[in-house]
């Protein structure tokens, strides 16, 4: 675009401060928030306050791509399926834990839970890599993680993963992901990271910025790069955006409140 980008790190707090910061910047289409399913989706739904509303604070830009969540567990465990796991999990249920750094990971775990009967208890960790150096060293039955934690102890075998490649299909710019039908029903777990806007900010701009990251995640190099990441290109629109958003703040709401997640 001919403009030159400062990214602007903001960590902390479950990305609240980053999001706060840009719901109350002008809304001018200078002050961007690169937002993921964490902060946007699944926050609404474990903190019972938060100093910005997703759906209120924020104009969906475009969803730049959505990643896999991968499950593993220990080599030594004599598991190698999903259907394995659980059925471990409700023959030791003093030994059924899971490993988790963040609201998707947790929310996702215990969507396992809820679908499945399983009782896999939650242990807390800093970070991803925390959470698979525990299931490592045999500290947990299993953790559920974004690819780039999990990548190098996969490939060294120090790690078995359950995750079968998703079944995909794109409707309504929406991808879908589920896991393997192993004899345990269908669960959806999708994770994205996308462009957002200040709430006000003109339409003109949002269209602008929308028909742009379209554009750019279908260049070569671009996708090349986001294959690298394990993150599969979208580019939808704004409208298209906003109604995965609030149906994902809907469905982990849900998964939210029957486990009994509270962050605060």
């Amino acid at each position: 675009m001919g403009q030159p980008v400062i990214v602007e790190n903001k960590p902390g707090a479950q990305s609240i401060v980053a999001a706060e910061y840009v719901a109350k910047a002008a809304p001018d289409g200078y002050t961007l928030l690169m937002g993921a399913s964490g902060p946007i989706a699944m926050n609404p739904a474990t903190y019972s306050k938060l100093p910005y509303s997703p759906l209120r604070d924020f104009v969906p830009i475009s969803m730049i791509g959505s990643f896999p969540l991968i499950m593993v567990v220990n080599p030594a465990l004599p598991i190698r399926s999903v259907k394995e796991l659980v059925d471990y999990a409700k023959a030791h249920p003093d030994k059924a834990n899971y490993g988790a750094s963040a609201a998707p990971f947790q929310l996702a775990s215990e969507l396992l839970n809820l679908r499945t009967g399983a009782r896999f208890a939650y242990i807390p960790y800093k970070g991803s890599n925390e959470s698979t150096n525990a299931v490592m060293a045999g500290q947990v039955t299993m953790t559920i993680a974004d690819p780039p934690p999990v990548t190098g102890p996969l490939m060294g075998g120090r790690v078995r993963g359950l995750r079968s490649p998703p079944r995909r299909a794109i409707r309504r710019g929406r991808i879908y992901r589920r896991w393997p039908k192993a004899g345990i029903p269908d669960i959806e777990i999708v994770l994205w990271s996308g462009l957002l806007a200040p709430a006000g900010t003109p339409p003109a701009i949002v269209r602008k910025l929308q028909d742009e990251v379209a554009r750019v995640v279908r260049l070569a190099e671009i996708r090349e790069r986001l294959a690298g990441l394990a993150i599969d290109p979208v580019g939808n629109s704004s409208e298209e955006f906003a109604r995965i958003i609030a149906a994902d703040i809907a469905k982990w709401a849900a998964v939210a409140k029957a486990a009994n997640i509270k962050a605060d």
